[in-house]
């Protein structure tokens, strides 16, 4: 090989993929950039939450009564800064937060996973089999439609009672139905394409062709429409636990940590209630400017 060839090859660009022509449009938007980097931060936080809070405020060794009350960058009587002040109990409010924004964090991934199992399995069978089975997925979908999402929830808790899994199975059952919608129309598409048909008359298993073939290329409205859901399922949760209903007080998340302090707002007790307030705020508010940007991305007619 020549000199000429050698050099060449050595400052020839790196070969443009995919994966990489998406991260390139996707890091060109500066805000959904930022507020992926929150994610990342804010997630990562919750899962080392033992190791990053100075204290565990559900722990009852580490916290102090005589410590209740104090104002944002108070010391305790042991010389120790609380620079987000405590709560009621004595508990640093920023341990208390990153453990309720861990909560809040795993109820709606796993409700959410769960949802998106569910849902995509029965929007991609009514769409295959049609007729008596459509009719009957999709009636069922329009019935939970038809109803809010904090009713069907409330309702739910109601008769199961608390408990981080009744939480867990209430934003389950009021989900799935949106994604069961999404992969039905998608599904229904894919169904009529040429390599659907050919599939069929090589004779391949049912579940060969809905799983391998038709679900695949069902998917990539579904990550919108997740990450949309993770974000709906944070402020459902925390509305649920707002209202008592939610997850147990033994194992809080923000929205029960929002509803301890709110009684304290009036008398000038801000930070109890404001700073989880905050978190869950910056939590909803960067997975929707992520879902959004995901949702231009993938739609093309959005894109242009």
């Amino acid at each position: 090989m020549t000199d000429a060839a050698l050099t060449s090859a050595a400052v020839a660009p790196p070969v443009e993929t995919p994966f990489r022509r998406f991260a390139s449009d996707f890091f060109a938007n500066k805000v959904a950039a930022v507020a992926l980097v929150i994610i990342v931060i804010l997630a990562l936080l919750a899962i080392f939450a033992p190791w990053v809070t100075p204290q565990n405020p559900y722990d009852l060794t580490q916290i102090s009564i005589f410590d209740n009350m104090l104002k944002p960058g108070a010391k305790s009587m042991e010389g120790k800064t609380f620079w987000l002040g405590t709560d009621e109990q004595g508990r640093d409010m920023f341990s208390a937060m990153i453990y309720g924004l861990r909560m809040s964090l795993f109820v709606s991934a796993v409700a959410t996973s769960i949802a998106v199992l569910v849902g995509v399995s029965l929007g991609v069978t009514a769409a295959y089999f049609g007729g008596r089975v459509d009719s009957i997925i999709m009636r069922i979908v329009d019935l939970q439609l038809s109803f809010p999402a904090i009713l069907i929830a409330l309702i739910l808790l109601a008769a199961l009672g608390k408990g981080v899994d009744k939480v867990i199975l209430a934003l389950m059952l009021v989900q799935w139905a949106y994604y069961a919608r999404t992969v039905r129309g998608n599904a229904l598409v894919e169904r009529r394409r040429e390599y659907i048909e050919a599939a069929q008359c090589l004779a391949l298993p049912r579940y060969r062709i809905i799983f391998r073939h038709l679900l695949p290329n069902c998917l990539p409205p579904l990550i919108v429409i997740a990450t949309v859901q993770v974000a709906h399922a944070i402020s459902l949760e925390a509305t649920l636990s707002f209202l008592g209903v939610g997850v147990p007080i033994t194992e809080p998340s923000l929205g029960l940590l929002i509803s301890n302090g709110y009684k304290y707002i009036l008398s000038g007790k801000y930070w109890v209630s404001v700073f989880p307030g905050l978190m869950l705020l910056l939590t909803i508010l960067s997975i929707n400017l992520v879902g959004d940007h995901l949702r231009d991305l993938l739609n093309p007619r959005l894109k242009a």
